[in-house]
Protein backbone atom coordinates (compact mmCIF):
# COMPACT_ATOMS: atom_id res chain seq x y z
CA UNK A 1 0.00 0.00 0.00
CA UNK A 2 0.88 3.49 -0.93
CA UNK A 3 0.25 6.21 1.91
CA UNK A 4 -0.96 9.14 -0.50
CA UNK A 5 -2.75 6.30 -3.03
CA UNK A 6 -6.08 7.27 -3.34
CA UNK A 7 -7.02 3.74 -4.71
CA UNK A 8 -5.29 2.05 -1.84
CA UNK A 9 -7.14 4.34 0.21
CA UNK A 10 -10.50 3.22 -1.00
CA UNK A 11 -9.37 -0.78 -1.03
CA UNK A 12 -8.15 -0.41 2.68
CA UNK A 13 -11.46 1.29 3.72
CA UNK A 14 -10.35 4.54 3.97
CA UNK A 15 -12.06 6.34 1.35
CA UNK A 16 -15.40 4.96 0.75
CA UNK A 17 -15.36 3.48 -3.42
CA UNK A 18 -18.68 2.41 -4.98
CA UNK A 19 -17.43 -0.96 -5.11
CA UNK A 20 -19.35 -3.02 -8.00
CA UNK A 21 -17.33 -5.85 -8.00
CA UNK A 22 -15.27 -7.18 -5.39
CA UNK A 23 -12.67 -10.79 -5.07
CA UNK A 24 -9.53 -10.83 -3.08
CA UNK A 25 -7.46 -9.57 -5.64
CA UNK A 26 -9.65 -7.36 -7.77
CA UNK A 27 -11.73 -4.30 -6.65
CA UNK A 28 -14.26 -2.27 -9.60
CA UNK A 29 -15.32 0.60 -8.89
CA UNK A 30 -17.82 3.57 -10.59
CA UNK A 31 -15.37 6.32 -11.76
CA UNK A 32 -16.38 9.57 -9.95
CA UNK A 33 -15.50 11.62 -13.32
CA UNK A 34 -17.23 9.21 -16.05
CA UNK A 35 -16.38 9.88 -19.15
CA UNK A 36 -19.01 7.24 -20.73
CA UNK A 37 -22.92 6.63 -19.28
CA UNK A 38 -20.86 3.46 -17.61
CA UNK A 39 -17.34 3.93 -16.32
CA UNK A 40 -16.08 1.21 -14.22
CA UNK A 41 -12.24 1.24 -13.19
CA UNK A 42 -10.86 -2.29 -12.45
CA UNK A 43 -7.97 -2.00 -10.02
CA UNK A 44 -6.29 -4.39 -8.29
CA UNK A 45 -5.26 -4.67 -4.76
CA UNK A 46 -1.64 -4.60 -5.06
CA UNK A 47 0.12 -1.67 -5.65
CA UNK A 48 1.27 -0.98 -9.20
CA UNK A 49 2.10 2.55 -10.45
CA UNK A 50 1.46 1.36 -14.12
CA UNK A 51 1.54 -1.25 -16.00
CA UNK A 52 5.21 -1.28 -16.69
CA UNK A 53 5.48 -2.41 -13.59
CA UNK A 54 3.67 -5.52 -13.90
CA UNK A 55 6.05 -8.61 -12.52
CA UNK A 56 3.66 -11.30 -12.57
CA UNK A 57 1.87 -12.01 -15.93
CA UNK A 58 -0.90 -13.68 -14.14
CA UNK A 59 -1.80 -10.48 -12.76
CA UNK A 60 -3.66 -10.00 -16.68
CA UNK A 61 -5.73 -12.85 -16.67
CA UNK A 62 -7.12 -11.24 -13.51
CA UNK A 63 -7.81 -8.16 -14.13
CA UNK A 64 -9.33 -8.96 -17.83
CA UNK A 65 -11.21 -12.06 -16.29
CA UNK A 66 -12.79 -9.11 -13.49
CA UNK A 67 -13.23 -7.15 -16.72
CA UNK A 68 -15.60 -9.98 -18.04
CA UNK A 69 -17.39 -9.99 -14.79
CA UNK A 70 -18.22 -6.66 -14.31
CA UNK A 71 -19.50 -5.88 -18.08
CA UNK A 72 -21.68 -8.97 -17.96
CA UNK A 73 -23.08 -8.05 -14.15
CA UNK A 74 -23.89 -4.58 -15.44
CA UNK A 75 -25.05 -5.53 -18.25
CA UNK A 76 -22.47 -3.97 -21.19
CA UNK A 77 -21.25 -7.97 -22.80
CA UNK A 78 -23.72 -7.16 -25.15
CA UNK A 79 -23.90 -3.92 -25.95
CA UNK A 80 -20.25 -3.93 -26.02
CA UNK A 81 -17.36 -2.14 -24.07
CA UNK A 82 -14.09 -0.20 -24.05
CA UNK A 83 -11.18 -1.05 -22.31
CA UNK A 84 -8.70 1.12 -21.66
CA UNK A 85 -4.83 1.63 -19.94
CA UNK A 86 -3.34 4.80 -19.47
CA UNK A 87 0.36 3.94 -18.80
CA UNK A 88 2.40 7.39 -17.72
CA UNK A 89 1.50 11.15 -17.53
CA UNK A 90 1.58 11.36 -21.34
CA UNK A 91 -0.96 8.66 -22.01
CA UNK A 92 -2.86 10.79 -19.12
CA UNK A 93 -2.48 8.30 -16.58
CA UNK A 94 -3.83 10.67 -13.27
CA UNK A 95 -3.56 7.83 -10.62
CA UNK A 96 -0.44 5.75 -10.50
CA UNK A 97 -1.54 2.76 -9.65
CA UNK A 98 -2.23 0.56 -12.04
CA UNK A 99 -6.33 0.27 -13.28
CA UNK A 100 -8.33 -0.59 -16.24
CA UNK A 101 -11.39 1.92 -17.60
CA UNK A 102 -14.00 0.12 -18.36
CA UNK A 103 -16.55 2.54 -20.77
CA UNK A 104 -20.21 1.48 -22.62
CA UNK A 105 -22.74 3.52 -23.31
CA UNK A 106 -22.22 5.57 -26.00
CA UNK A 107 -20.46 5.26 -29.60
CA UNK A 108 -16.93 5.57 -29.04
CA UNK A 109 -14.73 7.19 -32.14
CA UNK A 110 -11.47 5.66 -33.90
CA UNK A 111 -8.35 6.75 -33.70
CA UNK A 112 -8.93 7.01 -29.50
CA UNK A 113 -6.83 9.81 -28.45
Amino acid sequence: MERDCVFCKIINGEIKGDVVYENEDIIAIRDIAPQAPHHYLIIPKVHTPTSQDVKDPSLWGNLMSAVNVVAERMGLADLGYRVVINCGSQACQSIFHLHIHLLSGRRFGWPPG
